[in-house]
């Protein structure tokens, strides 16, 4: 039916971004950008919390009100104390108001909002809101939060656990008659979400005339503009918390500089601007600082504990895994994704015959987590990964022979993993070979042998990880194609793209179909007054969707305009074709009409050609690759330098290779960051030490190599152009090959595991440790794992 595979086809070719020139000629509009000669249009600066957790004793703002240029400023008071719809709930009794209501839980928490006639009016005005904090004791580390004596986040709790699951069908032993088991205890570490652009803001209400004063009742309406992932989604939380209708919310998002899952659905700073704005009358604009962005917009952060069962021939018995999600403050949904995404996908591209996972997750007075481009898959292939290593070297087998025993075969697939996963198609060992192939594994393992003969002070590391991920989720996408009177086209989809390349992917999927240049193609999306429905875009679900959407509607478009071509030709339908933008009768040479003609006898009827479509995917998709990276540590000083990083991706069909290479890159380089770079860190009062570009370490150019991707194709059978989602496979697949690297390049020295991110400090520490007979790479998860509580009795928990 979709005819994808004609040798005409510009399908799996390189064309080039049609999105790219208006942002590479500086004609970007971003939510900073908009309206910016509007006097009317008002500015917001939020005052935050500088202490991590205390009492608000009182709240001033009498100075700040007074000031010149100041329209208002305003607390939970003003605002109301009712809970904001989140993106994920995972507590139903912890609940986050606009700004902070009673007490604060972490620096950086907005408890007031300054809004004047310019920024620098409102950034002034914040330092007069006079706020009296009295202190109270925090807790940072993750594992120290489920402490009997922890402080309190919310004492009605009596706990700061918010979620436990534990595996009902899980064997009490599963390592039971395993030949060996080798143990490792991991941290993954939290990070900056760090977007070129923070979150922003404007708002314009819609004010009933002949109405005395500005006051939220006579707000009809919202025209909403967000840097967002989910435009709809963003709206139907900002109906939730307006209480007007669906159709009296309008949310756009225009240009998005990146979002990384950082900017799903609305977050309260979002409300608290919505509601001022309709408490005022006016429209206001907020754009968070580089600072603010810093403070608030993190991810990750859990300790694994994973102990694997082995048989005499390296092969795996069976798997205990136990979890600790930070939720930050406020039960952060991305402390969730231990007991979630990390649970679905913990047993990787292997067979593992017996396998008990436990997970809870815990509230700490730091931001909020949520997530980052992968959302606890990431999390999931560093375990396996990283435990698969340390079992292969337990065994005395190289890593790639440990894995080649311990894959699902290609003849096992489908295969449905203990907690449901159901994997698709894979050929796990056709791109571990790829892999080492390209990357010339036996020539690097010759070299690594003579430095440790030589005892060169830098040591050669190579490190495989080979990752399967989950994408897609399944669900419905939205596609809607119109035909304008002169034959162009115009493409409506629900996704809403922030720098992945949808407009050219979609364009190409509608140009293909219709045998039209790319140039008749326009592109709309994010913008719910346009687009009748969307899922946004996350999860890696772009492609397989949405694209979905958009071929299947293209398909509907190309029978309808076939369908009034063989009406205007007086033929039967079967007889026309389509090639090359005209229809024609087949062995009637003479018979034709153009696209363009067909389209304008279509307005001239009056209903034109367009199609509306949802596509929905029964199931989710499973993308896989073998990573490789080469590292070199000075075993002096625990320096780490990364010498080459080779990637393997399977995403199934590639519509656009260009567009495939992007996201490789994209994300092998915030992969290799999280593994030597990056770590948001705290020190023992909550204050942080990391909330700068000078302490964080973001890598540039000048710290990366030139990265070697490539790919294998192996389609999928759960939608029609066989396509796997792509966004965030490197990024899964690149942490733990660097980490294993580091680690391969020092375990003749007797280290057997190194934290992320692999700093020179830790990598030090851990050859000290070594030297002194006393690395020990595992230790027993915290006593609340012996006797895990339910999963609802954490709302039982009695003061």
């Amino acid at each position: 039916m979709t005819d994808l595979q004609r040798g005409t086809s510009i399908l799996g070719t390189e064309v080039r971004r049609v999105e790219d020139p208006d942002l590479l000629r500086g004609r970007g509009t971003f939510v900073g950008d908009l309206d910016l000669d509007d006097p009317e249009v008002l500015h917001a600066v939020f005052v935050r919390s500088p202490v991590a957790h205390a009492r608000l004793a009182g709240i001033d703002t009498s100075q700040a009100a007074a000031a010149p240029g100041v329209v208002g400023v305003f607390t939970a008071e003003d605002l109301g104390t009712d809970p904001v719809p989140p993106f994920a709930q995972i507590h139903d009794r912890v609940a986050r108001t606009a700004l902070a209501t009673g007490r604060v839980r972490f620096v950086g928490d907005p408890v007031a909002l300054v809004v004047a006639g310019s920024r620098v009016t409102a950034v002034d005005a914040a330092d007069l809101v006079d706020v009296d904090y009295e202190e109270l004791d925090a807790v940072v580390d993750l594992e120290d939060a489920l402490a009997e004596q922890a402080p309190r986040q919310f004492p009605e709790l009596g706990t700061n656990l918010v979620l436990a699951v534990k595996d009902p069908d899980g064997e009490q032993d599963v390592l039971a008659g395993a030949h060996r088991v080798a143990r490792l205890r991991m941290e993954n570490n939290r990070m900056a979400t760090s977007p070129i652009e923070g979150h922003g803001i404007l708002v314009r209400p819609t004010v009933a005339g002949g109405a005395e004063g500005p006051r939220s009742s006579q707000v009809t309406g919202l025209d909403v503009a967000l840097g967002t992932q989910h435009p709809h989604l963003a709206q139907r939380l900002l109906v939730r918390w307006t209480g007007l209708p669906k159709d009296a919310v309008r949310v756009r998002a225009p240009h998005v500089g990146g979002a990384f899952g950082g900017k799903a659905g609305i977050i309260p700073e979002h409300a608290a601007v919505v509601r001022a704005s309709c408490r005022l009358g006016r429209p206001v604009r907020w754009v968070e600082t580089r600072s603010e962005s810093m403070l608030s917009m993190t991810s990750r952060g859990q300790v694994q504990y994973v102990e694997v069962g082995l048989d005499e021939d390296g092969r795996i018995t069976g798997m205990r895994a136990r979890l600790v999600g930070d939720c930050g403050a406020y039960a952060g949904f991305g402390g969730s994704f231990a007991s979630g995404s990390t649970r679905t996908m913990s047993e990787g591209s292997y067979v593992i015959p017996r396998l008990r996972y436990d997970a809870v997750s815990v509230m700490t007075n730091t931001a909020p987590t949520g997530a980052f481009r992968g959302a606890g898959r990431p999390e999931a292939a560093a375990m396996v990964e990283r435990a698969v290593d340390h079992a292969a070297r337990e065994s005395g087998l190289t890593p790639e022979e440990f894995r080649r025993r311990n894959f699902v075969a290609p003849a096992d697939f489908p295969h449905t993993t203990k907690f449901g996963a159901r994997y698709d198609t894979g050929d796990y060992a056709r791109a571990l070979e790829t892999a080492l192939e390209v990357a010339g594994v036996e020539e690097l393992r010759r070299e690594q042998r003579r430095r440790r003969e030589t005892g060169s002070p830098w040591q050669l590391g190579v490190g495989i990880a080979s990752y399967v991920e989950i994408t897609g989720f399944g669900g419905t996408e939205y596609a809607g194609i119109r035909v304008g009177r002169d034959g162009s086209l115009t493409v409506m989809a629900g996704t809403s793209a922030h720098g992945q390349g949808h407009a050219t992917a979609f364009s190409m999927l509608v140009a293909d179909q219709l045998g039209l240049p790319l140039e008749r193609v326009s592109y709309v999306q994010s913008d719910t007054a346009r687009v009748r429905s969307g899922g946004g875009t996350g999860g890696a679900r772009s492609l397989q969707l949405g694209g979905s959407a958009v071929l299947e509607a293209a398909v509907q478009l190309r029978e309808q305009a076939t369908r009034l071509a063989a009406e205007l030709l007086e033929v039967a339908e079967v007889d026309v074709e389509l090639v090359d933008g005209t229809f024609g009768v087949r062995g009637v040479p003479g018979a034709t009409l153009t696209w363009d003609a067909v389209a304008e006898r279509a307005h001239e009827r009056g209903e034109g050609l367009g199609v509306d479509h949802d596509f929905s995917q029964d199931g989710a998709t499973f993308p896989f690759g073998t990573h490789v990276s080469v590292v070199e540590v000075d075993v002096e000083t625990g320096a780490v330098r990364l010498l080459r990083h080779v990637a393997v991706d399977d995403c199934g069909t590639v519509v656009n290779p260009l567009l495939v290479r992007g996201q490789q890159h994209g994300g092998c380089v915030q992969g290799i960051a999280q593994a030597l770079f990056e770590e948001f860190r705290y020190d023992e009062s909550g204050n942080p030490v990391t909330g700068t570009f000078a302490d964080y370490t973001l890598p540039t150019a000048a710290d990366l190599v030139q990265l070697e991707a490539s790919l294998t194709e192996t389609p999928t059978d759960r939608n029609p152009l066989g396509a796997k989602g792509i966004g965030e496979a490197a990024t899964v697949g690149s942490t733990p090959a660097v980490q294993n690297a580091v680690v391969d390049a020092l375990a003749h020295l007797g280290v057997r595991h190194v934290d992320l991110p692999c700093t020179p400090e830790r990598v030090h520490r851990a050859l000290q440790e070594a030297a002194r007979g006393e690395h020990d790479p595992w230790r027993e998860p915290p006593a609340l794992f012996d006797d895990l509580p339910d999963v609802d009795a954490v709302d039982d928990v009695e003061v």
